[in-house]
């Protein structure tokens, strides 16, 4: 019998699932978003997605095995703070494709068979705030890293650097994209990360 998908799983898709396509009105185009710390998502986006009263958004494409979400568009503008949102999703993914920004709210979602309210999805990041300190020692220790990439996603990256980390996996950036490698256990605070890195061959200082 088929285990039926839970709100984690969904969440960890989503995670795992940065490019996709999105729907608005009839029209249809390539898409990538990052995830901000909140749990809404950033995307770089046309005018036209802004104007629309009907957006959905397929990860990573239209078929029913995957994460298809009604979503509303907030545009915002790079300054301040929100220029942050902007810098995350160009260390993902690079030069975006348009010149504005939106952050994405979920309004529903339906998943495996299952529907979903979509304030589920928006989980806020328990590891926003150590992120970047941990990021950096494992940056500095690339050797690991090549080790990490290889034992638990099967690739071999020459310079891979990890862009993001939450409570459901890694993101780890190669030349041209970025792969997701999930996490064993639910990441729920910082010792929990360090644990886990140091359980996968990371020599990590105490918290």
């Amino acid at each position: 019998m088929q285990d039926v998908p839970t709100i984690d799983d969904a969440i960890a898709f989503l995670h795992a699932n940065l490019c996709g396509t999105i729907r608005f009105e009839s029209e249809f185009r390539p898409i990538k978003i990052v995830v901000q710390p909140d749990g809404k998502l950033v995307a770089s986006v046309m005018s036209a997605m802004l104007q629309s009263f009907d957006t959905t958004l397929y990860l990573p494409d239209e078929n029913e095995s995957g994460l298809h979400l009604e979503v509303s568009l907030e545009e915002f503008q790079p300054k301040g703070d929100d220029a942050l949102l902007c810098d995350r999703w160009q260390i993902y993914h690079g030069e975006p494709p348009d010149v504005r920004w939106a952050r994405i709210s979920i309004d529903a979602a339906r998943f495996a068979g299952l529907f979903l309210d979509g304030d589920a999805l928006m989980l806020a990041n328990p590891l926003a705030e150590c992120s970047s300190k941990v990021l950096r020692e494992v940056n500095a220790d690339k050797v690991s890293l090549r080790r990490f990439c290889a034992e638990h996603a099967g690739m071999e990256i020459d310079e891979p650097v990890l862009v993001g980390v939450d409570a459901y996996g890694f993101d780890v950036r190669r030349a041209f994209d970025v792969i997701r490698i999930p996490s064993e256990d639910l990441l729920e605070n910082e010792a929990d990360l360090r644990e886990e890195l140091r359980r996968r061959g990371f020599s990590l200082g105490a918290r």
